[in-house]
């Protein structure tokens, strides 16, 4: 049987068909209650003869008081969140996971502070803003994926709201689990492996401080100002080692910030054998910025300067290099994630999850070299 020409089905019409109730009808479509399997199946048969698709599912979400959105909050502008192959695979571990149990997802870019900042020039601050869907927009968790800042206004919005909040890799908000990793162990394994290879000249190519994309060299003041819990734990755990002869930190975690950062450091430096032998960067994407402006530079690696960096990325485009990086799980952080927000769906109380990392050794980094 198939509907007539120009008629709208209905679910009253679907359990007229299959001869049980309107309410009847309902709970099989949403799975729940008291109906057999096979008061279940002569439904959804009905169903098929008329070509109904289901209960609307405005009405289902009007009813759960549920939207069944999570909002995710990157931190970044959508392109280049989308250029960098972290945020890529930690997003598809969370978007699979939540997906299984028919949540969509609602991305918000991240809105920046202030106007990129170049070296020497002074800081100009600008107020930090919230975006109009943090304030506005159905979501029943917001997961902010690369952590909260001091006083972060997006979880100050959020919780006048009432939404509850997952927090990725960032500061511990109360009332809200955090999936995290040991990155500053990761990045003190890392630069120890370079100081056992004799590098005592060693410098850091560090990822932003704050909202403020600033590029430059990093003073002793500035270095207190860190407020991105990734770059605290990173720069920590360079100096949990040695003191690095330079610290340049990045506007962005992309290639080309890695490069300008590493063209200054191996540039600049007369006589050269005053020149950093090793360079630590704190994203995999900003280290193969550093080989490209090594070779550049016509410096051999890991003969004339050895560069490791952090993430464990497959960047074959590098060939015939191969990153000595720190390896984090980034699917699983994403996945884990997830997982906290279906927690926080079902009322219970996610723990703080702290994932292991761990150095893998590539082709870039050696011996420190006979000068």
């Amino acid at each position: 049987m198939s509907r007539e020409r120009g008629s709208r089905p209905t679910l009253a019409k679907v359990a007229e068909l299959a001869g049980v109730s309107v309410s009847t009808a309902s709970l099989a479509f949403s799975g729940a209650g008291p109906i057999t399997a096979e008061t279940r199946e002569r439904v959804l048969q009905a169903a098929r003869d008329l070509e109904y698709s289901g209960p609307n599912p405005l009405g289902r979400q009007l009813r759960s008081g549920r939207s069944g959105i999570v909002g995710v909050l990157i931190g970044d502008q959508l392109g280049r969140s989308f250029r960098d192959p972290v945020s890529i695979q930690v997003l598809h571990g969370l978007v699979s996971t939540i997906g299984e149990q028919g949540l969509g997802v609602l991305l918000v870019p991240g809105t920046p502070q202030g106007s990129l900042q170049l070296a020497g020039l002074e800081t100009v601050g600008l107020p930090p803003a919230v975006d109009p869907l943090v304030e506005a927009a159905a979501m029943d968790v917001a997961v902010l994926v690369w952590g909260a800042l001091t006083d972060d206004p997006n979880v100050a919005a959020l919780q006048r709201r009432g939404v509850p909040v997952v927090i990725g890799e960032g500061r511990a908000v109360p009332g809200a689990p955090l999936v995290t990793i040991d990155d500053r162990r990761g990045t003190a394994e890392a630069v120890r492996h370079l100081v056992e290879l004799g590098h005592t000249r060693i410098a850091e190519i560090a990822l932003p401080f704050g909202r403020d994309e600033r590029s430059g060299p990093v003073s002793p003041e500035r270095l207190e100002q860190a407020d991105r819990t990734p770059t605290r734990n990173r720069l920590g755990g360079v100096r949990d080692v040695i003191q690095p002869v330079l610290s340049w930190e990045t506007p962005a975690s992309l290639v080309e910030h890695g490069r300008d950062a590493a063209m200054e450091i191996l540039g600049a430096w007369v006589p050269t054998s005053e020149r950093p032998t090793a360079i630590f960067a704190h994203s995999d994407l900003l280290a193969a910025g550093a080989v490209i402006a090594a070779r550049e530079l016509g410096l051999r690696i890991p003969e004339d300067v050895s560069i490791a960096g952090f993430d464990g990325l497959d960047l074959p485009w590098l060939s015939p290099d191969v990153l000595t990086s720190v390896h984090q799980p980034l699917a699983e952080k994403g996945k884990a994630l997830g997982r906290a927000v279906i927690a926080l769906l079902a009322g219970d109380d996610p723990e703080t999850i702290t994932l292991e990392v761990g150095l893998v050794q590539g082709t870039t980094t050696g011996p420190v070299p006979e000068l």
